[in-house]
């Protein structure tokens, strides 16, 4: 494996490894978060999308829980190879793929294909929102460049089979959006959970589930504290 001077290995602790490029996006524990928030069927062989799947995180994390099928979808060319070079490294290719495409061309790329999960660790800003990184990976994991909230929500929908579930973690502060843009593309939210830094602290993020053409029942589950003082 040919690393350039950049690249570290991080071990994900799970029987898996993950090349990171140190002048890049690397993951944080948003990735991990979302996930473990995923519930996998132990009976059932999913078929998983990862819609923004960066350096391959999100399916390395999945498939240590469960060796489903999994399908990853990046627009950027540099963290394609880096995700394809991810699960090589890991001998893996033959079950999680990676295609190096643009969300908002769901329809063309997966034209008939049908998942039973999708996932996504979206960029939490909006393209007004904040100091944009100079490097466009790095800004566009933050920001939406490429894409925004609507998008997404749009091509999870039209992947999902019927009852399909869609997971994802956000910002609180655009909870009000989210499911008025999750509503509008037949998305029914069913649970949500908060995440807190600290016990005594505002939630800094949110994990929401979704259920394609679900009935309207929603939990608010109990929060995730990551840290204790």
């Amino acid at each position: 494996m040919i690393m350039n001077k950049n690249e570290r290995i991080d071990d994900l602790q799970n029987g898996y490894f993950i090349i990171q490029d140190k002048t890049k996006f690397c993951f944080g524990v948003d990735a991990v978060l979302i996930s473990d928030f995923v519930d996998l069927k132990k009976n059932k062989d999913e078929k998983i999308l990862d819609l923004g799947t960066g350096n391959g995180i999100i399916p390395l994390l999945l498939y240590s829980r469960k060796k489903n099928k999994i399908t990853g979808i990046e627009i950027s060319k540099e963290n394609t190879f880096l995700a394809k070079r991810n699960m090589f490294f890991n001998n893996i290719s033959n079950d999680i793929c990676i295609i190096n495409g643009d969300i908002k061309n769901v329809k063309e790329i997966f034209k008939g294909k049908k998942f039973d999960i999708v996932v996504s660790n979206p960029p939490y800003m909006n393209s007004g929102g904040g100091i944009l990184n100079e490097d466009l990976d790095i800004a566009a994991a933050r920001h939406e460049v490429f894409c925004n909230f609507e998008n997404i929500v749009e091509a999870a929908s039209y992947v999902l089979n019927h009852g399909g579930s869609f997971y994802f973690i956000h910002r609180p502060n655009r909870l009000t959006e989210i499911i008025v843009t999750l509503k509008k593309y037949n998305l029914e939210p069913k649970k949500i959970k908060f995440v807190h830094s600290y016990i005594d602290t505002e939630a800094t993020m949110v994990l929401v589930s979704c259920k394609k053409y679900g009935k309207e029942m929603c939990k608010i589950l109990s929060p995730k504290i990551i840290y204790e003082r």
